[in-house]
């Protein structure tokens, strides 16, 4: 797991969404990018990250009305971020000392290019797993 670098496996494709869009527009650009999260912004600068899980636990599961609130509300605001070429099993170990599932990428001026998701380095690192296997039917799991 350690040969690989986190820029060998992360996802390039990275969607900007300021934080006052309504949830149900983020969950169609969602849905349209095919991706499971999207970074949220407030002005110039990064407020968190939104992923479809935070969508289902923190919105639908209350009932929230989806037109109307925002997801600068709703938002993971601890951004976690890894350096572009630490290796996978470091993000992996990121990963599981903070119990989530996916990090945002930096170059060395901590500049975003990317983000590492655990399907992402299951994909990558171990093809044959069952992980790999959902991940690939599913990507926004």
């Amino acid at each position: 797991m350690t040969d690989y670098r986190v820029a060998d496996v992360m996802t390039r494709q990275v969607i900007y969404l300021p934080a006052e869009t309504t949830l149900d527009e983020a969950a169609r650009v969602m849905k349209e990018a095919d991706i499971g999260d999207v970074v949220v912004t407030d002005g110039a600068n990064l407020a968190g990250v939104l992923t479809d899980r935070d969508i289902v636990v923190r919105a639908v599961a209350e009932n929230a009305d989806a037109a109307s609130i925002t997801i600068g509300s709703i938002t993971t605001r601890e951004v976690v971020m890894i350096e572009q070429f630490c290796t996978a099993g470091e993000a992996a170990s990121l990963m599981r000392e903070r119990g989530i599932r996916r990090v945002l990428v930096c170059d060395n001026e901590r500049k975003l290019v990317g983000i590492v998701s655990l399907g992402d380095l299951a994909m990558q690192l171990d093809p044959t797993s069952v992980l790999s296997e959902i991940s690939e039917q599913s990507p926004t799991v």
